[in-house]
Formats: C-alpha cells, sequence, structure tokens
C-alpha cells in the first residue's frame, strides 16, 4: 500500500499543477488578459456542456440503477447550485463594495467538486492496479487541460485579478489531493461515494454555463460577427470534450 499511496499522491498533484496553466498571462497587461477571459469564456461554455453531457451523465447513468437517480440527482445539483448563487447575490447586496460576479465562486466550488471525484477516481485505480492507475490519470490530465484553461478565464471574466484567479483555480485543484486521501484511506478506494457526486456535478456545470456565462455572453456579442465567433468557440469547448470522450 506504501506504493500506491506515493503513487496516488504523485499523480494528484501533476493534475493540480495543471490548474497553473494561466501563468502564460501573468505577462500581459490587464487590458490583454481580460480580451483573453472573453474568448476563454466562449471554450468554458463548451467544455462544461461537453463534461456534463459527454462525461459525468454517461458515467453516472452506467454507474447508477435506476436511471432516475442519476436525473434527480442532477437536478439537484442544479438547485444546489441556484441557492448558492441566491445566498451569494444576496450578501453582494449587503456588502456594496464587492465586485466580484457570483459565478466566480460557484465555479470555484463545482471546479472543487470535479476535482475531488478525479482525485478519488486516481486513487481507486491505482488500488487496482498501478497501470490502471497510470491511464486514468493521463485520462484526467488530458480532460483537465482545457477544462483549467476555461475556468481560469470564468475567473478572470468575474472580477478576479489575474494572479488571484491562479492562485484560487490552484486551491480548487488540491482537492483532488483530498479525493485521492478519501478514497485510499475509506475503504481502500471504494468508489461509491464518487459515483453519486457525479451526477450532482453534472447539473452544477450545466447550472453555471446556462445560467451565468450564457446571458453574459448574449450581452457582450454585440454584432453577428461577435456572435459567431462565440459559437465557435462553444462548439470547440464541446468538440473537445467529445474527442476525449471517444479516445476515452
Amino acid at each position: 500500500m506504501g506504493r500506491v499511496w506515493g503513487y496516488t499522491l504523485v499523480s494528484v498533484a501533476v493534475v493540480s499543477l495543471i490548474s497553473l496553466l494561466g501563468v502564460f498571462s501573468l505577462s500581459w497587461s490587464p487590458a490583454r488578459t481580460r480580451r483573453a477571459s472573453r474568448h476563454l469564456v466562449c471554450f468554458a461554455v463548451g467544455g462544461l456542456f461537453g463534461d456534463a453531457f459527454l462525461h459525468l451523465l454517461p458515467e453516472s447513468y452506467a454507474r447508477l440503477a435506476p436511471p432516475a437517480a442519476t436525473s434527480l440527482l442532477a437536478i439537484g445539483g442544479v438547485l444546489a447550485f441556484f441557492l448558492l448563487e441566491q445566498v451569494l447575490r444576496r450578501r453582494g447586496h449587503l456588502h456594496p463594495g464587492h465586485h466580484l460576479h457570483p459565478v466566480v465562486t460557484i465555479n470555484l466550488v463545482g471546479d472543487a467538486l470535479h476535482n475531488l471525484i478525479d482525485g478519488m477516481l486516481i486513487g481507486a485505480s491505482f488500488v487496482s492496479s498501478p497501470a490502471l492507475g497510470l491511464t486514468t490519470t493521463l485520462a484526467v490530465v488530458m480532460h483537465e487541460v482545457p477544462q483549467e484553461l476555461g475556468d481560469f478565464g470564468v475567473l478572470v471574466h468575474g472580477g478576479l485579478p489575474a494572479r488571484k484567479a491562479l492562485v484560487f483555480n490552484l486551491l480548487s485543484a488540491l482537492t483532488s489531493v483530498a479525493g485521492a486521501v478519501l478514497a485510499l484511506a475509506v475503504g481502500l478506494g471504494d468508489p461509491r461515494f464518487a459515483t453519486y457526486l457525479l451526477p450532482v456535478t453534472a447539473g452544477g456545470f450545466i447550472y453555471i454555463a446556462g445560467s451565468d456565462l450564457v446571458p453574459e455572453l448574449q450581452r457582450a456579442a454585440t454584432s453577428r460577427l461577435d456572435a459567431a465567433a462565440q459559437l465557435a468557440l462553444i462548439v470547440l469547448g464541446v468538440a473537445v470534450m467529445a474527442l476525449l470522450a471517444l479516445a476515452g
């Protein structure tokens, strides 16, 4: 088990460091970073929808029975994130000096849940065999690269400076370490807890993309060319997730 713990912790550390992909933006001007974040938000919409409908929900339908259980948990995820945003908006009204969009917090919560699941899956895979653990880690890395870029764009677009966005994104990514430790320490890799979190996270991603990000994009599109560019980037985000799903 000592070797399993070592492999697992190194793997989730690598996955967590992917959240620092936005570091290249630190050499840019704030205005240029903001412009880039608008494009990454479009990509994030496609990535979130693609992740929910092509990865998380199919995986949950395959593991949970009856199928209605997955649907109900996904709806519960939507409602939970709706409630979270209402609380955050109310706090924003009570503290007028607070300029962050609520999407910053709910995106961090959704990403933290997702990373927790990834860590649990990596830990459970290494318990089965080192080879399965390595392939699972590779699949998570391929999946995390586009998602973390999109998440960084959402955080900057929501009002965080680039440096703070990197720090918060890293803290959110570190929940994969907690997930791996939980998977190894509780039940030696029993994946049932992660299975129930899959549709809840999918519901959260659907809510973030559809309720917060899409309306923002619609307000930002001032011409047909803007709308076409947004659509192309959303489709690109979905396409990347589709290719990863087919490759898996």
